[in-house]
């Protein structure tokens, strides 16, 4: 049975069920429970797990972040997907701890660990930015495109709510020659523009870019993000559009 086809009770019965296995598991060194609650179909199963190990940090830090660290090479992705999560957990106050393991998941061969470090990059950044987006910024003139556009859409959370953080990051995107990462691009800038005080503050950016090509693009895809997130942005797709002539 599916962790969400159980009643509430059960499912919280479960989750108590999983920390105290987990914690009994970390503490002793034998791992075999929690490869299986990291291996498991369920990504609920899976999701339970990680944020189990993230708040068992606190006590045990050395004895998770080992236990992080020998899930992170087992052959089955999922278990290193659990890992990169739980390190992205841990990340969100103590990013130096799991920096080495943001680079080697962002360099795995399967995709549900390179996109594991993608959220796991969203979350950290929400929280704790300084850190995470200094790292981010040393991959962005990486040679492997796949790289520089992940982490263009990994940072894209914090500049949903701060894109000043992020828009000198953004910026040196602007001439990229690969037209995945172009496109990621032109989308991060949508979405970064829609709530509260943030069409300003990109549009102020953007005058100021070089590739003017690019910014065309993108003033078109922030029109239609306003349309398409009507129930969520400030300004109506009308009142986006006028702000962006006028500003233009």
């Amino acid at each position: 049975m599916a962790f969400y086809d159980l009643p509430k009770e059960a499912r919280a019965a479960l989750v108590l069920q999983m920390e105290a296995a987990i914690a009994k598991a970390v503490q002793s060194g034998r791992l075999a429970p929690l490869k299986k609650y990291a291996a498991d179909e369920d990504t609920y199963i899976r999701k339970a797990t990680y944020q189990s190990l993230g708040r068992l940090h606190g006590a045990h830090p050395q004895e998770v972040l080992a236990a992080i660290g020998i899930l992170l090479k087992e052959t089955d992705p999922k278990v290193r997907q659990t890992a990169i999560n739980a390190a992205g957990e841990i990340g969100r106050s103590d990013f130096k701890a799991v920096q080495h393991m943001m680079d080697t998941g962002l360099f795995d061969e399967h995709h549900m660990v390179r996109n594991a470090v993608i959220g796991s990059v969203k979350k950290m950044g929400e929280k704790n930015p300084k850190p995470v987006l200094a790292w981010a910024k040393g991959y962005l003139r990486h040679p492997d495109k796949e790289i520089r556009r992940e982490i263009c859409h990994g940072i894209e959370l914090r500049g949903r709510t701060h894109p000043q953080d992020i828009l000198p990051l953004l910026e040196s995107l602007q001439h990229d020659p690969t037209a995945r990462v172009r496109n990621t691009l032109v989308h991060v800038l949508g979405q970064i523009a829609y709530k509260k005080g943030c069409l300003e503050t990109v549009v102020a950016a953007l005058k100021n870019w070089e590739n003017q090509a690019l910014v065309k693009d993108a003033l078109v895809e922030i029109i239609d993000v306003h349309e398409r997130y009507k129930d969520f942005a400030v300004k109506t797709r009308e009142e986006a559009e006028a702000y962006i002539t006028k500003s233009f």
